[in-house]
C-alpha cells in the first residue's frame, strides 16, 4: 500500500502550482544522496554476482558445490519411483540408489560445465565462486565435467537393462539434451531467455516420468512389465517441474547487470526485479492451485494434498522475501535456497503422500 500511495501521489498535484523553492533546494541537496545510493547499488550487484566481500576458502567451495542444488536429481527420481509405488507397489532399492548416484553425477556435470561455458562468454569473470575461477584451469573442469557424465551414463544404461523400458532411456536423455543446449555451444538457448521452459520440461515430464518407467521389471519368466503412464506421474511431474524452474528463475535476480553486460537475456534481464517479484507471485500461486485442481480431480491422492498443504508457510515466504528484497543485490542472492527448500519439502510431500495411499492412509 505505501508503494501504491507513492505512485499515485503525482496524480495528485497540480501541474499549475509552482514549484516550492523549499521543494527545489531539497531536490537539489538530495542529488548527491540519489548518486550514492546509485553507486551503492552498484557496488552491492558486483558483490552479490561475486559472492560478497573476501570470502573464505571455505564459503568459496561450499558455494561452487552448490550441494543444496542437488535436490533437483534427488526430487525428481524420488517422486517418479513413488509415483510407481503408488501404481504398483514396485520398488527397487538397488536401482534407486544406483540413479540417485548416476543422477548426481549428471548434475554435476550441468554446474561444472555451466561454469566452463559461462567463463567463456566473461559472465563468471567476477564470480569468485565459479568452479573455473577456484581451480584455475577451465580445461581441468571441463575434463572433470565430462568425466561425470560419462559416469552418470553408465549408471542411466546400468538402470535400463535393469528395468528393459526404452521409454525411460529416451526421456532421461531428452532431459540431458534439454540440459545440453541450455548451456552448450553453439545453442546457449539460456542465452535467449529460453533456459526457464527448457528446465520445467527437462526436471518436470521428463526427469520424473523417466524414473517413474525406471521402475518397470524384466524377468526371465514374465518378460518386461512395463508400467502405464499414469494421470499420477502428469500431474505430479507438473508440480516438480514448477518448483525446479522457480530455482532456476529466482537465482537470475542478482546477475541482471552480469547478464545484460555479456548479452544473457534471461527474462529478467528482460522484465525487471519489480516484474519478476510478481511473476514469482504468480507462479506459487499456480502451483498451489494446481496442487488443488490435482486433489479435486483425483490426479492425486489426498495424502499429497494435506502433505502438500503443509508446505502453504514456505510458498508464502518466498513471495514474501521476493517481493520485499527483489531489487536488493545482497539480500536476494539467498532466493533461489529458499525455493530450493520449497522444491525439496513439496517433493517429499508428494512422495509421501503417494506412498501412504497406497497402504490406505488417507487414499
Amino acid at each position: 500500500m505505501p508503494l501504491a500511495g507513492i505512485a499515485l501521489a503525482p496524480l495528485f498535484v497540480s501541474p499549475l502550482a509552482p514549484p516550492s523553492p523549499r521543494g527545489s533546494a531539497a531536490a537539489v541537496s538530495a542529488e548527491p544522496a540519489r548518486r550514492r545510493r546509485a553507486l551503492r547499488r552498484v557496488r552491492c550487484s558486483a558483490a552479490a554476482a561475486s559472492g560478497g566481500g573476501e570470502l573464505s576458502r571455505t564459503t568459496l567451495l561450499w558455494r561452487a558445490a552448490k550441494l543444496p542444488i542437488y535436490s533437483v536429481a534427488l526430487v525428481p527420481l524420488t517422486v517418479g519411483t513413488a509415483a510407481a509405488y503408488n501404481h504398483a507397489g514396485l520398488f527397487f532399492a538397488r536401482r534407486y540408489f544406483g540413479l540417485l548416484a548416476a543422477a548426481v553425477l549428471v548434475i554435476t556435470w550441468l554446474n561444472l560445465s555451466n561454469d566452463v561455458y559461462d567463463s567463456d562468454t566473461g559472465a563468471d569473470k567476477n564470480k569468485k565462486e565459479s568452479v573455473v575461477n577456484i581451480v584455475g584451469s577451465r580445461a581441468v573442469t571441463e575434463y572433470a565435467a565430462n568425466v561425470s557424465l560419462l559416469l552418470g551414463f553408465g549408471g542411466l544404461f546400468w538402470a535400463f537393462a535393469e528395468a528393459g523400458d526404452v521409454r525411460f532411456i529416451v526421456l532421461v536423455l531428452c532431459a540431458i539434451l534439454c540440459g545440453y543446449v541450455y548451456q552448450c555451444p553453439p545453442f546457449r538457448l539460456s542465452y535467449r531467455g529460453l533456459g526457464e521452459p527448457l528446465c520445467f520440461a527437462a526436471f518436470g515430464p521428463l526427469a520424473t516420468s523417466a524414473f517413474y518407467f525406471s521402475n518397470s521389471s524384466r524377468s526371465i519368466s514374465s518378460g518386461t512389465v512395463l508400467l502405464p503412464l499414469s494421470k499420477t506421474v502428469i500431474a505430479s511431474s507438473i508440480l516438480v517441474g514448477l518448483t525446479t524452474t522457480l530455482i532456476l528463475f529466482c537465482s537470475h535476480f542478482h546477475q541482471i547487470e552480469g547478464d545484460r553486460a555479456v548479452g544473457k537475456m534471461s527474462p529478467l534481464v528482460r522484465i525487471g526485479t519489480k516484474t519478476g517479484a510478481t511473476l514469482v507471485t504468480v507462479a506459487i500461486g499456480a502451483l498451489y492451485t494446481l496442487l488443488a485442481a490435482f486433489g479435486i480431480s483425483r490426479c492425486l491422492p489426498p495424502s499429497c494434498i494435506v502433505l502438500g498443504a503443509l508446505t502453504l508457510p514456505l510458498g508464502k515466504w518466498v513471495v514474501d522475501y521476493v517481493q520485499r528484497n527483489h531489487d536488493d543485490d545482497t539480500k536476494i542472492f539467498m532466493a533461489k535456497y529458499y525455493c530450493v527448500r520449497l522444491h525439496a519439502l513439496l517433493g517429499m510431500a508428494l512422495a509421501s503422500g503417494l506412498v501412504l495411499a497406497r497402504n490406505g492412509v488417507l487414499a
